[in-house]
């Protein structure tokens, strides 16, 4: 089994993509509302399984550009970000504001792994 190393701190970048994708949910104060909780937010763990059930998306394949990015990193040692998500309380469903790619990537190589998260 691969090691796979995790960012204490997200990369800044992870919080603009959040926003653009909440963006499309969300109004543009709910999503403000959001990226600032993600930002105070504590970093905790769950399984990739776990993830990808709650989301209730399609599992992308390793033949994905981004997954095999996110495969070779893993490969190479380099450090992942932690996944963004947010409870829709509305239908019960975890939104993946950011790591998708990121925990397909995990979840073909161990659907047990844990992944660190933000969760609002």
């Amino acid at each position: 089994m691969k090691n796979i190393k995790w960012l204490l701190v997200p990369e800044e970048h992870v919080y603009s993509a959040s926003f653009s994708y909440l963006s499309l949910i969300y109004t543009e104060v709910e999503v403000n509302q959001y990226v600032e909780q993600l930002k105070k937010a504590t970093t905790i763990q769950f399984k990739a399984k776990d993830i990808f059930r709650a989301s209730e998306l399609s599992l992308l394949g390793v033949s994905n550009k981004h997954i095999k990015r996110d495969l070779q990193k893993i490969n190479d040692g380099e450090f992942l970000s932690p996944l963004f998500l947010v409870r829709n309380t509305l239908n019960h469903q975890l939104i993946i504001a950011d790591g998708y790619h990121r925990m397909c990537a995990v979840y073909s190589l161990d659907e047990d792994a844990i992944i660190p998260c933000k969760i609002v």
